[in-house]
Formats: structure tokens, C-alpha cells, sequence
């Protein structure tokens, strides 16, 4: 059974405890400023580990020092559910992991 989309009001309240994430659209999203390009790249591999280990995966966007993260759950047509305010929290622990903040 596929994950139900969650209303605005809940999304809102998962991104009360995701600050630098921001609901775009169908979907939510950050942009982190690495150290450099190998920085960014380090953390989309480990990303990419959880969200396999999790069967549920935010579209990566890598440029030299910044990596932006934007999810939402195809299964639930392309809302935002659960599934997703869970990945972004792995995804916060990663950063943390890299000291890596957002744009600022």
C-alpha cells in the first residue's frame, strides 16, 4: 500500500523540526554549502547508501561546493508523505556528520 500525502498543516509541522528544509511545490527541499566539490560529492555517496537502505530516494542536485536534496513520494503521487520528512531527517544526521550547513 502506498504511503498517504500528508496536508500542508502537516507538512508544516514535520519542517518546524527540518528549519533549512522548505515545502516547494509537491516537494521538499534544502541546499547544503559544502567545503568543496569533493566534500559534496562524499556526502551525495553517503546519501545515496540510506536512501537505498531505505527503498525511498530524494532527486541530488551536485554542483561544485553545493548540494541540493528534493524529495517527495512517487507512490503517493508525487506528495509529500512520511516517507519523505524521515529522508530529510537521515539526510540532517548526514550533514551533520560532513559540518555541513545550508545557504545561509
Amino acid at each position: 500500500m502506498a504511503p498517504e500525502p500528508l496536508t500542508r498543516a502537516q507538512i508544516q509541522d514535520g519542517l518546524a523540526e527540518l528549519p533549512d528544509w522548505s515545502l516547494r511545490g509537491d516537494r521538499i527541499e534544502r541546499t547544503y554549502t559544502c567545503g568543496g566539490h569533493l566534500a559534496a560529492a562524499a556526502m551525495v555517496g553517503q546519501i545515496a547508501r540510506v536512501q537505498e537502505a531505505l527503498g525511498h530516494h530524494a532527486d541530488l542536485t551536485l554542483g561544485y561546493n553545493k548540494l541540493t536534496a528534493s524529495v517527495n513520494t512517487h507512490s503517493a503521487g508525487g506528495k509529500v508523505t512520511e516517507l519523505d520528512l524521515e529522508l530529510a531527517h537521515r539526510i540532517e544526521q548526514i550533514a551533520a556528520e560532513h559540518g555541513v550547513g545550508g545557504t545561509g
